[in-house]
């Protein structure tokens, strides 16, 4: 106690006290700091970032994955695509027959409607009949037509088989006509097509008849693939019944869905973005079968008046190729010509002139009428779609490619639209012809003077 004292009075001991003072004021504040980020401590921000990194490290090994086992993956998938493809064609049914059911039904209701008292009856009978009527017209239609054609198909190639030996050397016969016989082009035509008649004869001996045990095997292996395909169009039909009966159901769950897992303004986007690319498909595929349809019954009236020869084989093939967009008209003009100037030359002149006359008609007069803007595409973007999806997957790129590039052409409107408002700017494209700077800080176009 008398240390202490002693301690308390020596003359640095208050000075010492007076520095310990603020460091155990200072190490106060550091306790009390450190409890209160214990306190408010929260791991989820960690969960997050550590989230975030599993997905992004698994995301990376499954693309590694898909890469690496590229084969595996598309055999996989191709399989999957086989299983569900009752389903799939199905729904494709139903999509091309909605239109039909939709204005059968519109009659309907309004005549049950006013026979029953009960609306959800007078719906649901209205909805059945408009349902199994769109169906069993298609089907008459498409049995009718295959009654029509098939025969004469058959006819025609038929004919075509036998006379096209004579139709060749008739054809030889006609150019060596209006060539000299001495002409040394003539010799090299002859040695030509006596080389290609050769070289035919080598391929029918040495690899055709050797290889008809393996056609034989494709051949019944094809079948087996038309029996099976015709199965699943026949469960289609019943899948795209269910479809139809249920599809305001469907619609309402796939809505749903939508602004569950997205906010309501998202789910507003995609909403409308469906919506744009049902009336841009709709609008397309409908009208360009209507169109083909229309061209085909011309090209066949046509044909059948100016008595050329393959008047129905040739008009199904234009009325086919004529649904692929810019490109369909050529595409089938060009087979048919050669048919048929190999029976009459001169008949097939006239059928070029008379082809490039309904392509006229039907790109000036009726397809606008049929089609309208419904892909909103200028011609560039329409050949650039149809190269790119023909590239891609073929023939039914050509057809689809138009359709799901003027759905992403509109997207990509609605985007830079947003974008432009956002900052001010005008949306119009015209603005921005002349255009030779933007103001970084006002927004504000300069143009050529």
């Amino acid at each position: 106690m008398q240390k202490q004292q002693e301690k308390q009075q020596h003359p640095g001991y208050k000075q010492q006290e007076k520095h310990e003072a603020p460091r155990q004021k200072q190490q106060q504040e550091w306790h009390a700091k450190r409890k209160e980020r214990k306190a408010n401590w929260n791991i989820k921000p960690y969960l997050a970032i550590g989230l975030t990194a599993f997905i992004v490290i698994l995301l990376s090994m499954v693309a590694f994955f898909m890469i690496y086992r590229y084969h595996g993956l598309a055999a996989n998938f191709r399989m999957v695509l086989g299983i569900l493809q009752p389903i799939v064609i199905g729904f494709v049914i139903a999509y091309l027959v909605n239109p039909i059911v939709k204005w059968e039904e519109k009659y309907l209701l309004k005549l049950f409607l006013k026979h029953s008292k009960r609306e959800h009856k007078a719906r649901r009978a209205a909805r059945g009949i408009s349902v199994v009527g769109a169906l069993v017209f298609v089907l008459v239609i498409f049995a009718v037509l295959l009654n029509m054609v098939i025969p004469e198909l058959y006819t025609s190639i038929e004919r075509m088989v036998v006379q096209l030996p004579r139709q060749v050397e008739g054809f030889i016969t006609w150019l060596e006509g209006y060539i000299s016989t001495d002409s040394q082009f003539s010799t090299y035509l002859e040695q030509g097509l006596n080389r290609v008649i050769e070289m035919f004869e080598d391929w029918a001996k040495t690899d055709f008849l050797p290889q008809t045990r393996n056609l034989l095997t494709s051949l019944t292996s094809g079948v087996i693939s038309v029996v099976r395909v015709l199965f699943n169009i026949v469960i289609g039909l019943i899948v795209s019944v269910y479809v139809l009966m249920s599809k305001e159901t469907f619609t309402g769950q796939a809505k749903k869905l939508v602004y569950t897992f997205l906010p309501a303004r998202k789910g507003n986007v995609l909403v409308e973005v469906v919506r744009k690319s049902n009336h841009i498909f709709g609008g397309f595929i409908s009208g360009k079968i209507l169109d083909s349809a229309i061209i085909g019954v011309l090209c066949f009236a046509g044909l059948t008046v100016l008595k050329m020869p393959y008047a129905l084989l040739v008009s199904v093939i234009v009325g086919v190729t004529n649904v692929v967009p810019f490109f369909g008209p050529y595409i089938g003009a060009i087979p048919s010509t050669l048919l048929i100037m190999l029976s009459n030359p001169i008949q097939g002149l006239y059928f070029i002139i008379f082809i490039l006359v309904l392509q006229q008609l039907d790109g000036n007069v009726i397809g606008p009428k049929i089609l309208g803007e419904s892909t909103g595409l200028s011609s560039f973007w329409v050949i650039f779609s149809i190269l790119v999806g023909g590239g891609l997957f073929g023939f039914m790129g050509m057809v689809l490619g138009v359709p799901v590039f003027a759905t992403f052409y509109y997207l990509v409107q609605k985007l830079t639209a947003y974008i432009l408002k956002k900052k001010g700017m005008p949306q119009d494209t015209e603005a921005y012809i002349q255009l030779t700077r933007v103001d970084p800080s006002t927004h504000e176009p300069d143009y050529e003077k």
